[in-house]
């Protein structure tokens, strides 16, 4: 049985998370309402991307750097 998931899963990955993540939408939808749903998702998501900045070693501040126009990082200092 594992091994028929594992092959599963390796053939069908694409398949599979987005099932996960229509499921994980679907309930929070019934759940929590629309846009609680869709605020929850959001608010996850942004924490996910701000999580990748910690596993690849790299410096947030140092993103808005290179983002920023010169123009706004003046006015910041």
């Amino acid at each position: 049985m594992k091994e028929f998931l594992a092959s599963c899963f390796v053939n069908h990955k694409g398949k599979i998370i987005g099932l996960l993540c229509g499921l994980i939408f679907g309930i929070l939808i019934l759940t929590l309402g629309f846009w609680k749903g869709i605020l929850l998702l959001l608010c996850i998501a942004l924490g996910c991307w701000l999580g990748s900045f910690h596993d690849r070693k790299e410096n947030f501040l140092a993103f808005l750097d290179k983002i920023l126009p010169d123009l706004i990082k003046n006015k910041m200092q």
